[in-house]
C-alpha cells in the first residue's frame, strides 16, 4: 500500500514516487468515488500530466492506467455535465492514446462519447461546452484516428463526419474550425474508407483544409497544427518539486482514507 510506503520510505525517490501504480490506483479511486467536479477535474488533470510526452515514465503510466482498468472510468466521465471535467478527461485520453493498445481500446469504446460532445449544425452540444473543451475533444479524436483506419471507421459509424463538416464550415471559432479540418483531412488519407464516405454523400471537398487561424490564436501550435496539451505542468528540475510530490501523496492518502471511512459509516 502507498500509505505504508510513505511511512517507511521504501527507497523511492520523490520523483519515482509520483509514478507508482499505487498512485494511479488512488487517482482512479478518486475519479470513481468523487462527485465533486473540481476534484474530478484535478484527478483527471493529474493523469493527463503523468501520461504526457514520450519519455519512459509517461510510457509506463499509460500502460499502468490500462492495466488498472482506468480507461472505462475515464470514458464514463465523458458523460459528465461539467465542461472542465470533460475537457480534462478528453486531454487525458488523448495522452493515453499515444500507447498503441490504449489507442485501439479508446477508439472502440470512447469514440461515441467524444462525438456526442461535439456541437452539430446550428446548436452547441447539449452541455453547451466551451471552445477550449470542443477543441480538446477534436484534438483527442485526431490523435485516436492517427495511424488507425479502424478508429477512423468508428468515427464514421458514430455519425462523426456530419458534425465535423458542420464545425469546419460554420463554426464561429477559428480554433474549432481548424481542429475539425485536421480531423477531416486525416480521415480522407485512408483510401480504403473513401468508398464508404462517398456512399454516405461526402466528397473530397468536405475534407479539404480551411484557411489557417490567424497568427497568435490562443493555444495553437505551428508545429503540430493543433493545440498542444501534452506538456507536463511541472519541471522535475525545479527545487521544490519534491515538496510538491509529497504534498500530492499526502492528499491522495488522506482522500483514500476518507473514502474508506465514509464507506464504513454508510
Amino acid at each position: 500500500m502507498l500509505e505504508s510506503g510513505l511511512a517507511t520510505g521504501r527507497g523511492y525517490t520523490c520523483f519515482e514516487l509520483l509514478y507508482q501504480p499505487e498512485v494511479v490506483r488512488l487517482y482512479l479511486s478518486i475519479l470513481t468515488e468523487s462527485q465533486n467536479f473540481n476534484t474530478l477535474e484535478a484527478a483527471a488533470g493529474a493523469l493527463q500530466n503523468l501520461s504526457a510526452g514520450n519519455w519512459t515514465w509517461s510510457t509506463y503510466i499509460r500502460a499502468t492506467v490500462r492495466k488498472e482498468r482506468g480507461l472505462p472510468v475515464l470514458v464514463e466521465l465523458l458523460q459528465s455535465d461539467s465542461d472542465k471535467v470533460v475537457r480534462a478527461v478528453s486531454i487525458a485520453l488523448r495522452n493515453l492514446s499515444m500507447d498503441r493498445r490504449n489507442k485501439d481500446l479508446i477508439g472502440s469504446y470512447a469514440m461515441g462519447e467524444l462525438v456526442r460532445n461535439l456541437p452539430s449544425r446550428q446548436q452547441r452540444s447539449a452541455k453547451n461546452l466551451e471552445e477550449d473543451t470542443v477543441v480538446a475533444v477534436l484534438n483527442t479524436i485526431h490523435e485516436i484516428i492517427t495511424d488507425s483506419s479502424e478508429n477512423a471507421r468508428s468515427l464514421i459509424q458514430t455519425q462523426g463526419i456530419q458534425k465535423l463538416v458542420a464545425i469546419s464550415k460554420s463554426s464561429q471559432s477559428p480554433r474549432e474550425t481548424k481542429a475539425a479540418s485536421h480531423v477531416l483531412q486525416m480521415v480522407w488519407t485512408y483510401k480504403e474508407l473513401r468508398n464508404v464516405l462517398q456512399k454516405d454523400g461526402w466528397n473530397k471537398s468536405h475534407f479539404q483544409s480551411v484557411s489557417a487561424a490567424p497568427k497568435g490564436s490562443k493555444g495553437t501550435s505551428g508545429k503540430s497544427g493543433y493545440d498542444d496539451s501534452t506538456l507536463p505542468l511541472v519541471d522535475k528540475s525545479q527545487g521544490q518539486f519534491c515538496l510538491l510530490v509529497w504534498a500530492i501523496m499526502i492528499f491522495l492518502v488522506l482522500f483514500a482514507m476518507s473514502v474508506k471511512c465514509i464507506s464504513l459509516v454508510g
